[in-house]
Protein backbone atom coordinates (compact mmCIF):
# COMPACT_ATOMS: atom_id res chain seq x y z
CA UNK A 1 0.00 0.00 0.00
CA UNK A 2 1.45 3.47 -0.96
CA UNK A 3 1.83 5.52 1.55
CA UNK A 4 -0.40 8.95 0.39
CA UNK A 5 -2.75 11.38 1.95
CA UNK A 6 -5.39 8.83 2.61
CA UNK A 7 -3.31 6.58 4.33
CA UNK A 8 -2.29 9.47 7.03
CA UNK A 9 -6.17 9.93 7.70
CA UNK A 10 -6.62 6.21 8.50
CA UNK A 11 -3.42 6.33 10.64
CA UNK A 12 -5.27 9.45 12.58
CA UNK A 13 -8.20 8.02 13.06
CA UNK A 14 -7.19 5.11 14.27
CA UNK A 15 -4.97 7.09 16.57
CA UNK A 16 -7.55 8.90 17.71
CA UNK A 17 -9.81 5.54 18.84
CA UNK A 18 -7.16 4.72 20.69
CA UNK A 19 -6.43 8.02 22.69
CA UNK A 20 -10.55 8.38 22.52
CA UNK A 21 -10.92 4.75 24.12
CA UNK A 22 -7.56 5.35 27.09
CA UNK A 23 -9.82 8.51 27.76
CA UNK A 24 -13.22 6.61 28.43
CA UNK A 25 -11.22 4.02 30.43
CA UNK A 26 -9.26 6.67 32.73
CA UNK A 27 -12.13 8.79 33.85
CA UNK A 28 -14.85 6.14 33.47
CA UNK A 29 -12.90 2.49 34.52
CA UNK A 30 -14.68 2.04 37.89
CA UNK A 31 -18.13 2.65 36.17
CA UNK A 32 -17.18 0.31 33.23
CA UNK A 33 -16.38 -2.86 35.84
CA UNK A 34 -19.41 -4.57 34.57
CA UNK A 35 -17.53 -5.14 30.82
CA UNK A 36 -16.10 -8.57 30.68
CA UNK A 37 -19.20 -10.03 33.37
CA UNK A 38 -22.23 -9.84 30.97
CA UNK A 39 -24.43 -12.91 31.04
CA UNK A 40 -22.67 -15.31 28.56
CA UNK A 41 -19.30 -14.92 28.86
CA UNK A 42 -17.77 -18.32 29.57
CA UNK A 43 -15.92 -17.96 32.61
CA UNK A 44 -14.32 -21.73 34.68
CA UNK A 45 -12.76 -21.69 37.57
CA UNK A 46 -10.88 -24.52 39.06
CA UNK A 47 -8.71 -25.22 41.77
CA UNK A 48 -5.64 -24.60 39.49
CA UNK A 49 -7.14 -23.84 36.54
CA UNK A 50 -8.56 -20.60 35.61
CA UNK A 51 -10.42 -20.33 32.16
CA UNK A 52 -12.11 -17.38 30.91
CA UNK A 53 -13.93 -16.21 27.31
CA UNK A 54 -15.82 -13.38 27.23
CA UNK A 55 -18.20 -13.85 24.22
CA UNK A 56 -20.94 -12.28 24.98
CA UNK A 57 -18.55 -9.03 25.55
CA UNK A 58 -16.68 -9.85 21.92
CA UNK A 59 -19.92 -10.17 20.70
CA UNK A 60 -21.38 -6.42 21.72
CA UNK A 61 -17.56 -5.15 21.07
CA UNK A 62 -18.02 -6.14 17.02
CA UNK A 63 -21.47 -4.95 17.09
CA UNK A 64 -20.67 -1.64 18.19
CA UNK A 65 -17.64 -1.77 15.87
CA UNK A 66 -19.43 -3.29 12.90
CA UNK A 67 -22.14 0.12 13.27
CA UNK A 68 -19.58 2.36 13.31
CA UNK A 69 -18.08 1.38 10.12
CA UNK A 70 -21.53 1.34 8.26
CA UNK A 71 -22.54 5.04 9.57
CA UNK A 72 -18.08 6.09 8.43
CA UNK A 73 -19.05 3.98 5.13
CA UNK A 74 -22.53 5.91 4.71
CA UNK A 75 -20.86 9.94 5.60
CA UNK A 76 -18.56 9.10 3.31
Amino acid sequence: MPLNSETGKYIIAAGLVIVLAGLIIYFFGGRLNWIGRLPGDIRVERENFNFYFPLTTLLLINLIIFLLIRIWRWIN
